[in-house]
C-alpha cells in the first residue's frame, strides 16, 4: 500500500464508513504519485499551457498541437523505469505500446517513436545487459506494429546502474475534425471494452513506480511488469480506426497504469459522470480471478469506447472482424460515483473524487549544499582530448541503437536519426521535426539552468533543422520527492523549464513525472527530459553535415568560460562539480529568434548545427563526420564578451550557440542581419576536402584525418557489445 496514514483517514471521512478491500486497493493505485501526481501538481502549474498552435494542452491521454489546415499531431512522452530496471525487454516494450496507445486514443495514427535514455557504464555486466534488452524491447515492439522510431538520446552515468530511465515518446497525425477524448459525456452511454483479455500481469504497476527500488526488487516485483503484445496491438490498432471511421464514438481511453479503475474513474470524471460496472461482463484469461486483481490489472493491449447502446451490434462485428475480445462492461450514470456489481452484489461504491482528485502533500524543499573541491588539472593536449571525446559514451556514435529500429516504415522520415532532430513529413509542403535533450549533469549541478538549458537545447535542435518550435513535452525524472533535498531539485528544475519555455511562448502540452526513481540510497541524476515539436517547410530544411568545400564556416552566440560539469571535464579528469553554464534567458531567446529568422531569411545556409555536448570541437567534429570533410578553422577570434583560454574555446558547453556554413557570396548580408539583431559571431574558417584542423593565433592545435576522426566516434558501443 502506498496510502499514508492521513490518506486513509481522509477516505474513511468521505466515506463515513471503512472501505472494503477491493476499494481499498483501487484507491491505493489512484492515490499513487503514477496516478494522482499529488506532490507535483501545484509546482507543474507553473509550466505554460496554452499558445497559438495548441488545440488541446495536459490532462488527457496526449497533447494535440496544430500542424496544417487538415492535421493536427496529437504527442505524448512517458516513462517505463521501474519496470525496465526489473525486466528491461518486457518493460520497454510495454513502455512503447502504452504511449502508442495514448496516441491511439485521440484518434491519431502513430507515426514517430523516441527514446529517451539513461544507463549505468557499459562497463558494468548488468548495465549492459539492461541497455541490450531495452534497446530489443523498444525495437521489437516498434517495428513488429510499423511505426518507426526516428530519435532519442542516451547518456550513461553510474548512478543509473541499477535504475535505467526509459522515457518514450509517440507523435501521430490526426485529422482535425476526427479528433477524440477520453471521457465519457453521454449518460445512457455504454462502455465496450476491446483488445486483449485481463489477467493477473502488471497488478500494482503503479504503486511499484511510485517506490524506490530495492536489491530484490529483479525477483519480487517482477509480477508488476505488464507483458507486451505488439501483434495484439497491430489488430487493435486497425480496429480502433474502424470504430472511430464508422460509429459515432463519444469517448476512447486506453488502459494503462491503474488498468479498468484509472481508466473508467478519469472518462466519467471528465464527461461529469460517473459509471455502473459489471464485473462479470469483463473477459478474463485466468481463472478464479478476484475483483480486486481484475480492477487493478494492468494487462496491456485494451480499450475502452464510450458509445450509443444502438452501435453495439455493429462495433461487435467489427471487433470479430479483427478477432479481439470485446463486451459490453457498464453504464454511464448521471451520478459522479463509481459503482461496481458482482452479479446482483454491489461490491464497491466510491465517489468520483476519491478516485480522481487525490489530496494534494506539500512536501518540503531544501537547497542541496554545494560542495567543490580544490582540484588542479594536468594539462591535456587539444588533439588528445578531443579524440577521447568523440569515443566516450555520451558523445559517441549511437548507430548501434538506431540501426535496430527500422525507422523509415510509413516513409515518411525526412531526416533520419543521428541530427539535431528528426524531420517526418506530414503533406507534400509540410514537415514536422521532433527530438528529445536533457544533460543530467548539468541539471545535478543546477538544478535551474540545467532544466531551463534542455528545453531552450531542445527548442535550438529544431531551429537548427529550419523549423518553428510549436509545443514542448517532458518527462521528469527525480528521485523520492519525501527527501527535501530531491523535491528542491524538482521544484527549481520545473521553474527552469517554465522560464524558458514561457519567454519561446512554447506550450508544454503533454508529459509525466517519475519519481522515486533510488535503489537503496542511490538517487539518479535529475532527468527532466524535454521533446520539441517544430513546424518546417519541406523546402528549407537544414541538416547538420558540411555540403561543399570553401563554404564559410560561423560560429553564432557568445561563448563563455563554463566547463563546469562539461563532458570535457566528465571525460578528461572525471570531475563532475561546480556550476554549469548558466540560463542567459534574454541573450539566449535573442539568438534563436534570430536563427530562426536567418534560416527563413537565407535558404543558401548549406549546414546547421547546435553546440552542445563537447562544445565547439566536438560540435564541428561531428558535422565533418556526418560529411566527410574537413575543416579549417581558427578558434581566435570565436565570439565571447569574456577573455577565454585554449581550453575554453574548444569545449565549454555555454547556452545558445549555433554554427552555420555559408556560401561567400551571402557572407556580408549575413553579417548585416546579424548585426542588426545585436547578435555576436565569428567567421572562423571554412569547409575543406583534407584534414579537421584547427589552429589558434596560427598555432596549430589539432590536425587529423576524417576517417581517424570517424573510428573514433564510431567504434565504442559496437566494440563493448560484441
Amino acid at each position: 500500500m502506498v496510502l499514508t496514514d492521513d490518506e486513509t483517514i481522509y477516505i474513511k471521512e468521505v466515506l463515513g464508513r471503512e472501505p472494503n478491500e477491493l476499494e481499498l486497493g483501487m484507491m491505493d493505485v489512484m492515490f499513487s504519485e503514477h496516478c494522482s501526481y499529488k506532490s507535483s501538481r501545484p509546482i507543474l502549474r507553473n509550466f505554460p499551457t496554452d499558445g497559438p498552435d495548441v488545440i488541446l494542452g495536459p490532462g488527457d491521454d496526449a497533447g494535440i498541437v496544430n500542424l496544417t489546415d487538415k492535421y493536427a499531431l496529437a504527442i505524448g512522452m512517458e516513462s517505463h523505469n521501474h519496470p525496465s530496471a526489473v525486466e528491461p525487454y518486457g518493460g520497454a516494450g510495454t513502455g512503447i505500446g502504452g504511449i502508442v496507445r495514448d496516441i491511439i486514443s485521440m484518434g491519431a495514427r502513430p507515426v514517430v517513436l523516441l527514446d529517451a535514455l539513461r544507463f549505468g557504464h557499459m562497463s558494468h555486466q548488468r548495465s549492459k545487459y539492461i541497455f541490450d534488452y531495452v534497446v530489443k524491447g523498444i525495437s521489437d515492439y516498434g517495428n513488429r506494429i510499423g511505426v518507426p522510431t526516428v530519435g532519442g538520446e542516451i547518456e550513461f552515468d553510474d548512478n543509473f546502474q541499477f535504475n535505467p530511465m526509459v522515457n518514450v515518446v509517440c507523435a501521430g497525425l490526426v485529422e482535425k475534425d476526427k479528433i477524440v477524448y477520453g471521457k465519457a459525456p453521454i449518460v445512457g452511454d455504454v462502455y465496450l471494452l476491446m483488445g486483449g483479455t485481463t489477467g493477473r500481469d502488471g497488478i500494482h504497476g503503479v504503486t511499484f513506480a511510485s517506490e524506490e527500488l530495492t536489491s530484490d526488487s529483479e525477483i519480487e516485483d517482477r509480477p508488476a511488469v505488464q507483458v507486451a503484445d505488439p501483434f495484439t496491438k497491430k489488430r487493435v490498432m486497425e480496429a480502433t480506426y474502424e470504430l472511430l471511421e464508422t460509429l459515432d464514438i463519444h469517448g476512447v481511453k486506453d488502459l494503462g497504469g491503474g488498468g479498468l479503475t484509472c481508466c473508467l474513474s478519469e472518462m466519467a470524471d471528465k464527461g461529469g459522470n460517473g459509471s455502473s460496472i459489471d464485473l462479470n461482463s469483463i473477459p478474463l484469461r485466468e481463472e478464479n480471478m478476484t475483483p480486486y486483481e481484475i480492477m487493478l490489472s494492468e494487462s496491456q493491449e485494451r480499450m475502452v469506447f464510450a458509445i450509443s447502446p444502438d452501435d453495439v451490434e455493429k462495433a461487435f462485428e467489427i471487433c470479430q472482424k479483427h478477432d479481439l475480445s470485446h463486451s459490453i462492461i457498464g453504464t454511464i450514470i448521471d451520478k459522479r460515483e463509481f459503482v461496481i456489481k458482482d452479479g446482483d452484489e454491489e461490491i464497491c461504491h466510491l465517489p468520483n473524487i476519491l478516485l480522481t482528485d487525490a489530496p494534494i502533500i506539500e512536501r518540503e524543499a531544501k537547497p542541496i549544499d554545494k560542495i567543490i573541491q580544490d582540484v588542479e588539472l594536468s594539462p591535456v593536449e587539444p588533439q588528445e582530448a578531443l579524440l577521447k571525446l568523440l569515443s566516450s559514451e555520451n558523445i559517441t556514435s549511437k548507430e548501434w541503437v538506431y540501426r535496430q529500429y527500422d525507422y523509415d516504415v510509413q516513409v515518411r522520415t525526412v531526416v533520419e536519426p543521428g541530427d539535431d532532430a528528426a524531420v517526418c513529413k506530414v503533406d507534400e509542403d509540410t514537415s514536422f521535426t521532433i527530438g528529445t535533450d536533457c544533460n543530467s549533469t548539468h541539471v545535478l549541478l543546477d538544478p535551474y539552468n540545467g532544466a531551463g538549458a534542455a528545453v531552450l537545447e531542445s527548442i535550438n535542435n529544431s531551429i537548427s533543422m529550419g523549423a518553428r518550435p510549436i509545443a514542448l513535452v517532458d518527462c521528469l525524472n527525480f528521485g523520492n520527492p519525501e527527501k527535501p533535498e530531491v523535491f528542491w531539485q524538482f521544484k527549481e528544475a520545473v521553474q527552469g523549464m517554465a522560464d524558458v519555455a514561457s519567454k519561446f511562448n512554447v506550450a508544454f502540452i503533454s508529459g509525466n513525472v517519475s519519481f522515486y526513481n533510488e535503489t537503496e540510497g542511490v538517487t539518479v541524476d535529475p532527468s527532466p527530459v524535454v521533446g520539441t515539436v517544430g513546424l518546417v517547410s519541406n523546402d528549407n530544411i537544414k541538416t547538420m553535415p558540411f555540403k561543399q568545400d570553401d563554404d564559410l564556416i560561423m560560429v553564432i552566440g557568445n561563448t563563455y568560460p563554463e566547463l563546469d560539469g562539461s563532458q570535457y571535464y566528465k571525460t578528461i579528469y572525471n570531475l563532475v562539480q561546480g556550476y554549469p553554464p548558466l540560463i542567459r534567458i534574454d541573450e539566449n531567446y535573442n539568438v534563436s529568434l534570430t536563427m530562426q529568422n536567418l534560416i527563413k531569411e537565407f535558404p543558401t545556409i548549406s549546414a546547421v548545427h547546435d553546440i552542445s555536448k563537447g562544445g565547439l570541437a566536438v560540435a564541428l567534429s561531428l558535422m565533418s563526420i556526418k560529411s566527410g570533410k574537413g575543416v579549417s578553422v581558427d578558434i581566435t577570434t570565436i565570439p565571447s564578451t569574456e577573455e577565454l583560454n585554449t581550453e575554453e574555446k574548444l569545449f565549454s558547453e555555454s547556452n545558445g550557440r549555433f554554427i552555420i556554413t555559408i556560401p561567400g557570396d551571402i557572407k556580408d548580408e549575413v553579417s548585416k542581419f546579424l548585426d542588426q539583431n545585436n547578435v555576436n559571431y565569428g567567421i572562423i574558417g571554412k569547409v575543406t576536402s583534407d584534414n579537421f584542423i584547427i589552429t589558434e593565433n596560427e598555432v596549430e592545435l589539432i590536425n587529423e584525418t576524417i576517417p581517424e576522426l570517424v573510428k573514433e566516434n564510431t567504434t565504442t558501443i559496437e566494440t563493448q557489445m560484441t
